[in-house]
């Protein structure tokens, strides 16, 4: 049985992006590939996606970006959280957490409740 790979859920991917810069600067290729691998090949996030939303996070303040070279010695840009970047991912964590236990609950209801 192979493992489904289910698009990103509406509103996941910046919040998503923001926990992978806490735990340090990476360029997009390894953002994604960070997201990929902890979502046990579940998520896959596109460079079609991925790369506006970086930007969209660098211009609202949430990341930053600073060029450098990668692991097989090519420039790239490498983005890392701001503090503000990590208010959000705070606050969008406890977001997530109060939704998806919300979901969860009315999941686990029976049928008549």
């Amino acid at each position: 049985m192979t493992k489904g790979r289910d698009k990103m859920i509406p509103g996941t991917l910046n919040v998503l992006i923001l926990k992978c810069l806490s735990h340090g600067a990476l360029h997009g290729y390894g953002v994604s590939r960070w997201i990929h691998e902890r979502a046990d090949d579940v998520l896959r996030v596109e460079e079609g996606v991925l790369y506006p939303a970086l930007h969209r996070l660098e211009r609202d303040g949430l990341i930053e970006a600073e060029w450098g070279i990668n692991d097989t010695g090519r420039r790239a840009k490498f983005y890392s959280l701001t503090a503000r970047g990590e208010r959000e991912l705070d606050a969008e964590t406890d977001r997530w957490r109060r939704r998806s236990a919300a979901v969860s609950g009315l999941l686990d209801l029976s049928p008549g409740n």
